[in-house]
């Protein structure tokens, strides 16, 4: 049996940009998705620390360096510029791996710098 469980997390992730008129996803950073292993269109769920909103899309990659965390599409209406959003993925693992499973943690600033590696 597997069991599912948080992969890796951007946590406090501040939202620089808001693009309403795109297909959809969130875009990040190529920089961080790397730090924590989040592959391109990879599903992620994203907590909005501001106002409480919570969703699944997909990630894409901003370029590296940038510092972006861009809401596309539909989520464009879950948060604002500046809202400090936490990003989560997850992972399906075997009881023996769930054992020593131990999720990637990346604190961020309001600039999107890492502060804590956790």
């Amino acid at each position: 049996m597997l069991t599912t469980l948080l992969k890796a997390k951007l946590h406090k992730a501040t939202v620089t940009g808001s693009e309403l008129d795109y297909e959809g996803s969130l875009t990040i950073d190529q920089e961080l998705m790397d730090e924590i292993q989040i592959a391109p269109y990879e599903k992620i769920l994203v907590a909005n620390v501001a106002n409480g909103e919570r969703f699944e899309t997909y990630a894409i990659p901003a370029p590296a360096g940038s510092k972006e965390i861009i809401l596309n599409g539909a989520t464009a209406h879950k948060g604002d510029v500046g809202d400090r959003v936490i990003i989560f993925t997850f992972c399906q693992v075997t009881a023996e791996e769930r054992a020593v499973h131990h999720p990637q943690v990346l604190v961020l600033d309001e600039k999107n710098d890492i502060i804590l590696r956790k």
